[in-house]
């Protein structure tokens, strides 16, 4: 029987959509099952204020009455204003194995769009590059850290099958503590000598004055990077609400110039190691699981760091690193993930490649002319 696609409009309907990976995932050990009620938020227009500026669709692919696929469209208009290009998004994609379902649904995602004079659809993004995004292209063999994606190696296929074609690859690193350079050591001294720059943890006594020093640090200094969309007050501190629950104060730093904010590190103990456990819920037992697994944790991901353009190249990036590094190995911790970071983005993977990091996951954003 031919592939339906049908509108996720009622709240049982959405159930069948975010039960979906369970059955694509089924048997894959390295798939964390993302928090239901997580997912629900994300996807909420009146949760989640990125729909003040976005507005998206829901779509399931069925055979014979059983959902087979998933997709949502998104019409961000944020990012046309900001870009001035006619460009739609696509994500939250899962879909068995099957060539004919995954036409169905990213045509179906790409004629929504076109009907809203959107020229190219770009994906994944989940839904946003503010959340997760990419498809996985290399590195199947390890679970995915904190607030990355993860997908079967086959959905590359089902994507270039169906004329999606790269836009822009993404580059996670990986280091362990005991391969960092002593060179490396040695040249953070020297710049930290050198520097009048201070760079210390974020302050949980004074979070609200500090969320507000990341806001207008993260809108300067990422302000010309490729798929860069400001975020409003309301999706920072959307945002900040939630990576407060897993923050650990002492692996995020700001950079100030006296009083001046020019600079923000954040990296993130890898919740995933314990919601791997939990099948999607925390309660009623889901939340001793993660109690238990938090202890277990032994990484972190470097999830965001950034300089404002005048304060770039003299070496307060490498500071970031080591004093992650420094602070992390004393917490426990032994390997980090640097993710993610552009494939063009030649001074981030230099200092990621100086201190000792290699790449060992790729990630991969397509784009289709519609």
């Amino acid at each position: 029987m031919s592939i339906q696609i049908e509108v996720i409009r009622k709240a049982r309907h959405l159930n069948e959509f975010l039960k979906l990976p369970w059955r694509i995932y089924r048997g894959d050990p390295n798939w964390v099952p993302p928090l239901i009620s997580d997912q629900k938020k994300l996807l909420h227009p009146k949760i989640n204020p990125f729909f003040q500026h976005a507005q998206m669709t829901r779509l399931v692919a069925r055979r014979n009455g059983k959902v087979v696929g998933r997709i949502c469209a998104i019409d961000d208009r944020a990012h046309i204003e900001y870009w001035q290009e006619p460009v739609g998004f696509f994500g939250f994609f899962e879909c068995e194995n099957d060539p004919e379902t995954a036409k169905a649904l990213l045509d179906a995602a790409a004629d929504w769009l076109k009907s809203r004079g959107i020229k190219t659809m770009r994906g994944p993004m989940n839904p946003s590059a503010n959340d997760s995004c990419g498809l996985l292209i290399e590195g199947f063999d390890s679970p995915p850290v904190i607030m990355m994606t993860y997908n079967p190696p086959y959905y590359i296929d089902l994507f270039e099958k169906n004329g999606l074609t790269k836009a822009k690859d993404l580059y996670a690193y990986k280091l362990h503590k005991d391969e960092i350079p002593e060179r490396v050591i040695k040249v953070g001294e020297k710049i930290r000598d050198k520097q009048d720059i201070t760079i210390r943890p974020i302050k949980i006594k004074n979070l609200r004055e500090d969320i507000e020093k990341v806001r207008f640090i993260y809108n300067q200094a990422w302000s010309k990077n490729w798929g860069f969309v400001p975020m409003t007050a309301a999706e920072f501190d959307h945002t900040a609400a939630d990576l407060k629950q897993v923050l650990d104060p002492e692996l995020a730093y700001i950079a100030e110039d006296g009083d001046k904010p020019v600079g923000f590190s954040l990296a993130l103990p890898d919740l995933n190691v314990a919601l791997i456990h939990c099948n999607g819920r925390l309660f009623p037992f889901g939340i001793f699981k993660v109690l238990y697994y938090r202890r277990k944790i032994k990484n972190i991901r470097v999830i965001t760091m950034g300089l404002i353009e005048e304060y770039r190249g003299n070496g307060i990036d490498v500071l970031f690193h080591m004093e992650t590094l420094k602070r992390g190995v004393k917490r426990g911790y032994e390997w980090a993930e640097t993710s993610w970071i552009l494939e063009d983005n030649v001074p981030m993977n230099k200092v990621a490649a100086m201190v000792g990091a290699k790449i060992y996951k790729r990630y991969r954003i397509y784009d289709k002319a519609i």
